[in-house]
Order: structure tokens, then C-alpha cells, then sequence
């Protein structure tokens, strides 16, 4: 099969990303053989391109927001029929024995592995994966407008839960990219007010567009505090200002695998109990609710299709925010 790997990770610009031809991944007995038809491009997958994560194990095949068509099955996987679509997400797999997984939070799991990290991923032309861990993805999406469904939205999603955003609340959203495009249609359906922060004008616009109550650049001012925040922009100086925004009681959840120093800050910010946290992977039950918000809102995903040869571009061009909503790889038809 065709893929593209990274052997040793650098700045995207070098792309460091090499056509190769591999052997069809072996199944295990619970396992299916999925054909990848699309698998976005986020921000987690430059990370691992340049090596910012150190959980990555190298070389490997990134993308982890995998949709393709189960060609092979294991020989005691009954879950998904041979010729169904379905969609593989960040989380690869979890022990399911440990406290964690024992307590519904299978996304901190220490010996949990991630697709296009510590495990080859979706710029490939087929992927194996242990059937519990793909899912079925709405019919209503195509498969490239399907694919950003499997990353920026289920963290998306989760990042407006931990959130705790309720109906009627304003959220603020700092960054407007793939994922953010995603919540604030989600934070819309809720009747919530959005405010969105970011320095691009093409951003701005977009968030406009999809009907964002203000908008405006990280340093402005917007004209009432935030009940709740996500940042998703892997810039640590970002909390500080987000923080100075929120009411008091507000939440603020980074949306970040990887996340440059947090400045220091008076206690002042911090004070009448608000809250910072982070954002850590997502969990099968995460993915089952989004799909279904999904669909019920009609959720819109905005892409930009490149060829799985150009991958390094569709990275290169996300670094540089030369695009609104998400990149998206067609891999094979």
C-alpha cells in the first residue's frame, strides 16, 4: 500500500514526509481492515510531523481522522459488516482494565495508543484497528466532509463539555480554525452567544459568516465577559487573555495536545472561582454523543482537498492558516 510517513521528524517546511509502499496491515482476531477513503489534517498531526510529542514512535504514518469502507474482518469481529463506512478517531485503543478505564475515563488511560502517533495512522491507503475502537459515522456526510467529524469535532465537543457551557451562556472561542468552526455551530444550536478571538482576517470572516455574535483579535476587549472559554491554539500565552475575559465561576478549557509555557499571572485572574483546564483525548462515549448531536444539528464541516501526495502542503498551508475550516487528504475513491 502507498503512505506517506515521517522517518525522522522537522519543521513542516522541509517536509519530512515521504511517499513509501508498505505491506497491508496483518489483523488480529478482533480487528477489521479498513480502506481509507479520506483522513483530515489537524494540528495534532503537524505536531507529530515536527516532533513536538514525545509519545510518538518513529517512523510512523500520521492522520487520525480516518473515514474508509471495512474490507477485511478478523475473525471474531461482528460489529461493523464487510462494505460499511466507518470512521477511526485519535484514541487506537485502551487497556479497559485499568482505574481510569474502569471509571469512564478511558481517554487517561497510561497504556491507551493513538493513531498517527504511537501507531500508524490514515495517510495510508489502509489502516487495521480493533472494531470497538471505529464507529459508525452519520450517512447524511461525505466522506471527506465526514472526516473532520472524527477529530476537531469530538475534541471539540469534548472541550465544550468540560467547558460547562449551559443553554443561553456566552462562550468565547480563542483561535477559529477547524475545530472551532465545528463548536460554534454546536454552541449556536444551544442558543449561546459566541465571541470569537483570532488574528486572521480570513478566520474572522468565517466566523462571521457562520453567524458568531462578535469577533474580534486576541487584545480586544469583547463588550460582556465569557461564561466559558476553549482555546485552541497551541500558544500558551493565549490563557493569560482568556482568563482576563471570563466572568466570574467561568471555565476555561485548552483545547491543546501540546501547548507552549503558560505566562505567569496574578492570582487576581485566577480569582472568584475560575477554572483552568485542559483538554486530554477524548473517549468512545465522547464520540457516540457528538455523532449524534452531528447529525440532529446538521452540523456543516468546511475542508479543503488535497491529494495524499500533497500532504506536507495541506500541513505547510494549516501551519500558515492559508485556509478556512479543515484539510482533508482523499486517499483513495
Amino acid at each position: 500500500m502507498k503512505a506517506m510517513q515521517v522517518t525522522s521528524p522537522k519543521p513542516i517546511e522541509e517536509h519530512p514526509l515521504q511517499m513509501i509502499e508498505k505491506e497491508i496491515p496483518a489483523l488480529e482476531s478482533n480487528d477489521i481492515l479498513v480502506k481509507v477513503r479520506a483522513c483530515g489534517v489537524c494540528h495534532t498531526d503537524l505536531h507529530v510531523t515536527e516532533g513536538d510529542l514525545s509519545l510518538c514512535k518513529y517512523p510512523v504514518i500520521p492522520g487520525h481522522e480516518i473515514v474508509g469502507i471495512v474490507e477485511k474482518r478478523g475473525e471474531k469481529a461482528t460489529i461493523h459488516e464487510i462494505g460499511s463506512r466507518v470512521g477511526v478517531a485519535w484514541l487506537y485503543s485502551t487497556c479497559n482494565s485499568c482505574p481510569y478505564c474502569q471509571q469512564g475515563k478511558e481517554n487517561l488511560c497510561n497504556h491507551s495508543k493513538f493513531t498517527g502517533c504511537s501507531i500508524d495512522g490514515g495517510f495510508a491507503e489502509y489502516i487495521a484497528v480493533n472494531e470497538s475502537y471505529a464507529y459508525q459515522l452519520p450517512e447524511k456526510y461525505s466522506d471527506l466532509n465526514a472526516a473532520p467529524l472524527l477529530c476537531a469535532g469530538l475534541i471539540g465537543y469534548r472541550s465544550l463539555k468540560l467547558s460547562e457551557l449551559k443553554h443561553g451562556q456566552r462562550l468565547g472561542l480563542f483561535g477559529f480554525g477547524a475545530s472551532a468552526h465545528i463548536v460554534l455551530q454546536i454552541a449556536q444550536a444551544w442558543n449561546c452567544e459566541t465571541y470569537v478571538f483570532t488574528r486572521s482576517r480570513n478566520h474572522q470572516e468565517h466566523a462571521r459568516s457562520l453567524g458568531a455574535t462578535w469577533v474580534g483579535t486576541p487584545h480586544d476587549s469583547p463588550p460582556y465577559l465569557l461564561n466559558s472559554a476553549i482555546t485552541f491554539a497551541p500558544v500558551g500565552e493565549i490563557v493569560p487573555i482568556a482568563l482576563r475575559n471570563l466572568d466570574k465561576g467561568g471555565i476555561l478549557a485548552i483545547n491543546a495536545v501540546h501547548l507552549s509555557d503558560i505566562p505567569s499571572l496574578p492570582y487576581e485572574s485566577l480569582y472568584y472561582e475560575r477554572t483552568i483546564r485542559s483538554v486530554a483525548h477524548t473517549t468512545r462515549s465522547d464520540a457516540l454523543e457528538f455523532f449524534k448531536i452531528a447529525e440532529e444539528i446538521d452540523i456543516q464541516t468546511e475542508i479543503k482537498e488535497y491529494p495524499l501526495s500533497k500532504a506536507n502542503q495541506a500541513l505547510e498551508d494549516l501551519k500558515n492558516s492559508r485556509f478556512s475550516g479543515a484539510a482533508v487528504l482523499r486517499v483513495s475513491e
